[in-house]
């Protein structure tokens, strides 16, 4: 079969081409896709060459992993269903994850359409909802999987480190279960999303002293959430935890995520390491998107047609991007 992707051929080189694409299966469904929604950090790394994997770095004499077609997560209709799968009809508006794919240096891809994608990973949405809130599912999953991680006693305060629209969901998940969020950033564009959004507290850690505003405010701090790798941030931090207090650690870390578990232990700090996604946990996340607790479409701050994913990556990757939420219509 032929598709549409959205191709990294080489470290930042970006097409849109024609790919082969396999015959669908019994299990899976084919989804003629209406939006994708671009993981800004994690497909940024592949664009520069800088993984191999979803969790590996990249190191010198590894080979290149191009080409690849990036991204997994997207929204769209159902148009064929294997008979092996009986959660999806026809019709069905659906999102679906990582599909199949030939000529690639994985045989996975993302931002493809139509996409022949296992039934494994392919959801039924709910009604009432616009799909383009649904078309980031994997990435919000990622934050709500920060979010629900450490137990909250309701009214302590939790700290998010990072601004994106990691930070942002596990900020909204924290809150929706009651606790009293700071998020931590640099852009103050994307701090006011979360100020507006009535889930966080502002910190610019360009124009304040973080630990300095907390100890201010008699914050006692019983959950950290890093969701950039920043753990010279979080040792500035620790200080302020709490006894028997959590660390949620998300961001990639790539060869410097050394923690002393030690100084840890002395505050009896648990460490919880979330990574990828989980069948429970989308279907959490839907969920919560349905009910509106978890907001993406505040979140998104452009959208291009899907032939135009040059032009996209072209402001994401420029100095200062004003790029939060990218969506490319299809």
């Amino acid at each position: 079969m032929k598709a549409q992707a959205v191709v990294f051929d080489d470290r930042n080189q970006v097409l849109f081409r024609e790919v082969e694409i396999p015959e669908p299966g019994e299990r899976d469904v084919v989804v003629e896709v209406e939006y994708s929604w671009i993981s800004i950090g994690t497909e940024s790394s592949f664009l520069r060459g800088e993984r191999i994997s979803g969790e590996v770095p990249y190191r010198p004499g590894d080979p290149w992993p191009f080409p690849i077609a990036a991204g997994y997560q997207k929204v769209g209709r159902a148009v064929q269903v294997g008979s092996a799968v009986t959660h999806i009809k026809p019709g069905d508006r659906v999102f679906a994850t990582v599909s199949w794919i030939k000529g690639m240096h994985f045989d996975f891809a993302g931002h493809v359409n139509p996409a022949v994608t296992d039934g494994g990973q392919v959801w039924k949405l709910p009604e009432g909802v616009s799909p383009i809130a649904f078309s980031g599912a994997v990435l919000t999953q990622v934050g709500y999987n920060c979010g629900s991680r450490p137990p909250v006693q309701r009214g302590e305060s939790a700290v998010v480190i990072g601004d994106g629209l990691v930070g942002q969901w596990a900020a909204q998940t924290l809150h929706a279960r009651g606790a009293a969020v700071y998020i931590l950033g640099h852009r103050e564009e994307r701090l006011r999303l979360a100020e507006a959004g009535g889930y966080a507290v502002a910190l610019n850690g360009r124009s304040v002293d973080p630990a300095a505003e907390l100890r201010g405010a008699g914050a006692s701090v019983g959950i950290v959430v890093d969701t950039v790798g920043s753990l010279d941030t979080f040792r500035r931090l620790q200080p302020l935890m709490k006894h028997d207090s959590h660390l949620v650690s998300a961001g990639y870390l790539g060869e410097n995520g050394a923690i002393d578990i030690q100084t840890l232990r002395e505050q009896e700090i648990t460490l919880h390491s979330p990574s990828g996604w989980s069948t429970p946990r989308m279907d959490e996340t839907i969920r919560g998107i349905a009910e509106g607790w978890l907001r993406t479409e505040s979140l998104i701050t452009h959208r291009f047609p899907a032939g135009d994913a040059a032009k996209a990556w072209q402001l994401i990757t420029a100095k200062g991007s004003p790029c939060l939420g990218v969506v490319l219509e299809w």
